[in-house]
């Protein structure tokens, strides 16, 4: 089973992923991970990236597509796998259609109100990183770490302005990938409203159908 999944930052698409991977036992891939992996082991696709992030470019298309392939190319991903933020854009969709099949891409749909109202009781951890929600995970003290004992902070990126900001950039850059794939019919829609398991056994019965 290969997948892309797609869906809003604060749509819930990375606890999908990982209940998802570990349903078909195939792995979850992560763009900012394979990067973090690359970076680390100076590979030469890891340092031909570096180059352009430490001028503070976005990585080209065309070198995003040569680190997602290498990773796929890896004997773990025989049997499929879950990509979590790629492809971004039309031209990365375009150079992945020419390289591999995808058997589907799931989309996690969750209106901007309701991520603007999850991502407002985000808390995390400065200290540990440990993540809370004034909702779904209370620490035990207001405020207050369970794990550290540190005062929990409200990210930058989940201010409800720059939440907005993020979502617009989501909507501009995502809308041509469902177009895309709907096109292909491939597009898989589910309601990310719904509880955690709600959500992954719709995945589960869209895919299997």
């Amino acid at each position: 089973m290969k997948l892309i999944l797609l869906g809003a930052p604060g749509a819930g698409k990375g606890t999908q992923a990982t209940r998802l991977a570990e349903h078909y036992s195939i792995p979850h891939i992560s763009t900012g991970d394979i990067f973090r992996a690359n970076l680390k082991a100076e590979t030469p696709l890891g340092l031909k990236a570096k180059e352009y992030m430490d001028k503070g470019l976005l990585v080209p298309d065309e070198l995003t597509v040569d680190l997602v392939m290498d990773r796929i190319a890896q004997e773990d991903c025989v049997n499929g796998y879950i990509l979590d933020g790629f492809p971004r854009t039309l031209n990365q969709a375009a150079a992945l259609d020419e390289k591999v099949a995808i058997d589907a891409a799931v989309d996690v749909e969750v209106p901007d109100e309701d991520i603007v109202k999850r991502m407002a009781g985000r808390r995390v951890c400065p200290s540990c990183g440990e993540p809370y929600h004034t909702e779904w995970k209370v620490p035990k003290k207001e405020g207050i770490c369970d794990r550290c004992g540190a005062e929990l902070i409200i990210r930058k990126d989940d201010e409800p302005e720059t939440v907005l900001k993020r979502l617009t950039v989501y909507h501009d850059q995502t809308q041509p990938l469902i177009d895309h794939y709907g096109k292909q019919d491939k597009l898989v829609a589910v309601d990310g409203t719904l509880s955690v398991e709600e959500v992954t056994n719709a995945i589960i019965a869209k895919l299997e159908a």
